[in-house]
């Protein structure tokens, strides 16, 4: 099998809320304005920043869409815009994992909804990002996840058949998108759980001899 990973929430830690109540402290502050800025902001990462992760929207038109939509200043959006890249911070238990999962000949891959500009700082600032054969940013194919043209799209780039991929996603969406396009695929809490439920689905390398 060959094994593909998201990247936020999966080997990288996204934390909206916190970064809001970092950044946005008389809007972000206490737990239901937490929760409303950042639905407002992220959308669910669709909407305004759905578009921003398929790389139809710039940055500047982000942020122009969202003051426009929330009623935000222009300059608070953009600080929130231009945190983002530094706060996704690799999980180390996550990266053990997918070092644990690499197999001599058995090609590894990254399938992400991710911004062109934070995709460029992700690679020059996180060296394990080139440790992929290969891999799928949103923005630079214009698709995004759970598109099931993206899935279709990556097999195609990785080059092996759907049903050998593997699919590890923290959004059940996403897992389910990927399931529909032939993949296997598993919704990922974190690395530990994620460790049991590949080995329960026979997809652990020494059990799978993949």
């Amino acid at each position: 099998m060959h094994f593909v990973f998201d990247f936020g929430r999966v080997l990288f830690d996204w934390q909206p809320e916190r970064l809001l109540q970092r950044l946005l402290p008389t809007r972000a502050f206490d737990a239901a304005s937490t929760v409303f800025w950042t639905a407002q902001i992220f959308q669910s990462y669709g909407g305004d920043w759905g578009e921003f992760d398929r790389g139809s929207v710039t940055p500047t038109e982000l942020v122009q869409r969202i003051a426009r939509r929330t009623g935000l200043a222009a300059d608070e959006v953009q600080a929130v815009v231009d945190a983002v890249p530094e706060s996704l911070r690799p999980i180390p238990a996550s990266l053990a994992l997918m070092r644990r999962l690499r197999q001599p000949g058995q090609p590894m891959f990254f399938l992400s909804n991710m911004p062109a500009s934070y995709a460029d700082h992700l690679e020059r600032r996180h060296g394990f990002v080139r440790e992929f054969d290969d891999g799928v940013f949103s923005a630079r194919v214009k698709l995004i996840k759970p598109d099931p043209a993206i899935f279709t799209l990556a097999a195609q780039r990785f080059g092996v058949p759907p049903a050998r991929l593997v699919f590890l996603d923290d959004h059940a969406p996403n897992v389910a998108a990927a399931r529909a396009a032939g993949w296997q695929a598993l919704v990922f809490s974190d690395a530990l759980q994620c460790e049991a439920d590949l080995r329960q689905a026979g997809f652990w390398p020494d059990a799978a001899g993949a």
